[in-house]
Formats: C-alpha cells, sequence, structure tokens
C-alpha cells in the first residue's frame, strides 16, 4: 500500500507540474522575468527588427542577422539576462509593427522604428538610442546637389507608397522629376546607371545600403537634414518595468562605448558623420 500511495503522489506532482507549465504560457518569451546577468523562467526572447536594411537590420542569405540595431538589440537583450543564442529574431515590417508588440508576438522592437505621438498611443518606446535625418544619396563623382533646391529638373528615386520624395517634390523641390520605383535596390541600380540623380530616405537607411561592400565608393550622402527622426525601441503599452530595464540598458551600452563601436562598424564605411547618442526622453 505504501508503494501504491507514493506511485499516486509521483502521478500528482506530475499532473501538477503539467498545469503549471501550460498556464504559464509556454513558449512566451518573459524578459522581465530575466535576472540582470541572465537566466530568467524563459529560454528565448523574441525581437523584433528589420530584415532588408542594411547596416541596420538585414537578414543575409546564408541566415545571419546583422546591423546596428541588430546590435543594440543583442546588447538590451544580453542587459535582460539573454544570451545570442537565446533570440529569436522575427521580421517587423513598418506597418506590422504595432500588431507585433499589441499581440505579444514579440517583446520589444528595434527597427528604424521612430518616435511619434500617434504610435505612442497605441505602444510605449524605450529611448531614443538614435537620430536620423531625412537625406540625399547621390552618385560619389556627381558634385551638381549640394542642396535640395538643386533637385528642380532632375530626377529624384522614391519607394513606392514613401513619403519622402513626396515631401520634397511638395514643398521643396516642386520641379523635381519623381520616379518611384518598387525598392532601394532598384533605385541604387537606377542610380548608379544614371537613370536617377537621387535616392531619399532617412540618412541612416542611405549610409546602410552604400556601406554594402558591392556599394563601396559608388555613393555618397549629400549631408541635408529635411527632417529629425528619434529611433526608439517600441514596447507593449504600460510595460514600464522593462521600458526602464530597455533605458538602462541603453544608457550602459553608451557609456561602455559599445554603441558608438557600432554606429562605425555598421554605417562608417559611407563616411556617414553620426550625431552623438541623444538623450533618453521616453519613460523618465
Amino acid at each position: 500500500m505504501k508503494v501504491l500511495k507514493t506511485g499516486a503522489a509521483v502521478a500528482t506532482a506530475v499532473v501538477l507540474a503539467l498545469t503549471a507549465t501550460a498556464c504559464g504560457g509556454g513558449s512566451k518569451d518573459t524578459a522581465s522575468d530575466a535576472g540582470p546577468s541572465g537566466g530568467g523562467k524563459s529560454d528565448k526572447i523574441v525581437i523584433g527588427i528589420k530584415f532588408d536594411q542594411p547596416g541596420l537590420g538585414l537578414k543575409t542569405p546564408d541566415g545571419k542577422f546583422e546591423g546596428f540595431d541588430v546590435d543594440v538589440a543583442t546588447y538590451v537583450a544580453k542587459e535582460l539576462g539573454y544570451q545570442p543564442d537565446q533570440i529569436e529574431w522575427k521580421q517587423a515590417v513598418s506597418s506590422e509593427r504595432e500588431n507585433l508588440i499589441s499581440n505579444g508576438d514579440v517583446k520589444f522592437i528595434a527597427a528604424t522604428y521612430s518616435i511619434n505621438d500617434k504610435r505612442k498611443v497605441k505602444v510605449d518606446f524605450a529611448g531614443p538610442y538614435f537620430v536620423a535625418h531625412q537625406d540625399l544619396l547621390v552618385r560619389a563623382d556627381d558634385s551638381s546637389i549640394t542642396k535640395v533646391e538643386d533637385l528642380n529638373k532632375k530626377k529624384l528615386c522614391s519607394v513606392t507608397g514613401s513619403t519622402s520624395a513626396q515631401n520634397i517634390k511638395k514643398d521643396l523641390a516642386k520641379d523635381a522629376d519623381l520616379q518611384e520605383f518598387p525598392g532601394y535596390s532598384e533605385c541604387l541600380t537606377g542610380l548608379e546607371n544614371k537613370a536617377v540623380d537621387a535616392l531619399t530616405t532617412d540618412n541612416s537607411i542611405l549610409a546602410g545600403y552604400a556601406a554594402q561592400e558591392k556599394n563601396k565608393g559608388k555613393f555618397k550622402l549629400v549631408g541635408l537634414n529635411m527632417s529629425t527622426e528619434n529611433y526608439g525601441i517600441g514596447l507593449k503599452k504600460g510595460d514600464k518595468d522593462l521600458q526602464t530595464k530597455i533605458n538602462a540598458a541603453l544608457r550602459k551600452m553608451v557609456a561602455d562605448g559599445a554603441w558608438e563601436a557600432a554606429v562605425k562598424k555598421n554605417l562608417g564605411p559611407a563616411d556617414y558623420k553620426n550625431e552623438p547618442a541623444p538623450q533618453i526622453t521616453e519613460g523618465s
């Protein structure tokens, strides 16, 4: 009888353990439960990045991930208690970023995610961790475009659906000949082949493309500041604990030099002149 009672007790313990696991959410990550030096209750953290932005967030043909946003997210994750091999990268296209956060598909997003009031209705931000500006990319040997007004009578490339070039044509260079291409790669090909004269978007994105090995020496940034974009890390609305931890990680990354090193590694080859790391304003 004692044996039977022992067996029943073990069976009950197993059932209770399985029930507790199911109630705990299973595969959902819990970065806020992780300690500062590792461990945590989950074995992974899901982070949203761009997969198609060289220098910022790029999935390479061999399945690796690289770029400034990737380096920032990896640093933050480590401070939350996760090693690089515990990170699951999830593609965060611009139109889906708020949904990914709200639905709990990612713990946070670092994907050239500009902080603005419209987005802050749906999500919270940590940071900012980077300041970008709208700029122009031209051929390296082209000295005819040094200011935005020089785009008049020139062919300006825009990615279909982008507002950057539309803003230029509407307000700054109304006689620019706007050409819309499906993606930035097509714009770069057109720029190299002289089918267009300039490409516009955030200078960080332009620098990332120009810094690619195949593009080195072919293009240059004009150096205009036509807008200010404060990149933040997006997270679920109301998660003040996670916001505080990410802000602390960003401050540490700047203080120990890792932030500057990441900028130079990923964007430096395009002769990108970055601004200093911005003051953190979200959650403070």
